[in-house]
């Protein structure tokens, strides 16, 4: 038996074989729609006479936001979040009290910068910080009285995706909101706002599509 072609043979059967079967690629993800729920703490509005302090009571958090990937590891992101809370005026010695209802609304755009550490399957573990801008929005009620406020805000944060394939995941993120409230026109108050840090702790489901 002659052993070398034999050996072309296989090297030809080598070559041509992987070319005439179809591509076996996995599916790119190129936008991923995060619905989530979280708790959200409060800055202070403004501060009052006598050491007193005015602020939202923190509460849960409710939302989504939707990446769009315009380059490797680069998604240009948009998010929108809603909560219910109350605003208190903080008082000394005694506490704080509750004096109106308050109705937030965030919503912001930014990009996203990922870390390419997913498997080739798309599973794995993906850091993430994100850079943003954007604005909240207070709806205040009390009694038949109602105001509202839209002021801008700044943010960043970061978290991690806990990927279990390229189409699915959990993301777990914190942010920071940094804005200063319009009490002049919420309320007609003279009171001096001050520049806040809201923070937004979530926890989602990443959708990949």
């Amino acid at each position: 038996m002659k052993i070398f072609p034999v050996l072309t043979l296989v090297a030809v059967g080598t070559l041509v074989l992987p070319a005439s079967m179809p591509a076996q690629k996995a599916t790119p993800v190129v936008a991923r729609l995060t619905p989530y729920v979280g708790y959200m703490t409060f800055g202070d509005l403004a501060d009052g006479p006598i050491g007193t302090r005015i602020a939202n009571q923190s509460t849960a958090i409710y939302g989504a936001e939707l990446g769009i990937d315009v380059a490797t590891n680069v998604t240009l992101v948009g998010n929108i979040g809603y909560a219910d809370s109350n605003v208190r005026v903080g008082l000394p010695v005694i506490g704080g009290i509750s004096i109106a209802d308050s109705k937030v609304l965030l919503y912001d755009g930014g990009i996203q910068l990922r870390l390419p550490a997913t498997t080739a399957l798309g599973s794995g573990l993906v850091p993430f910080l994100q850079g943003g801008a954007g604005a909240i929005r207070y709806e205040i009620r009390t009694g038949p009285l109602e105001t509202r406020s839209t002021n801008f805000a700044v943010n960043a944060g970061g978290g991690i995706d806990v990927q279990l394939s390229r189409a699915i995941g959990v993301r777990g993120m914190a942010k920071d909101y940094i804005g200063k409230f319009d009490l002049r026109e919420a309320t007609s108050l003279s009171l001096s706002s001050k520049v806040a840090h809201n923070l937004v702790y979530s926890l989602g489901l990443n959708l990949g599509f």
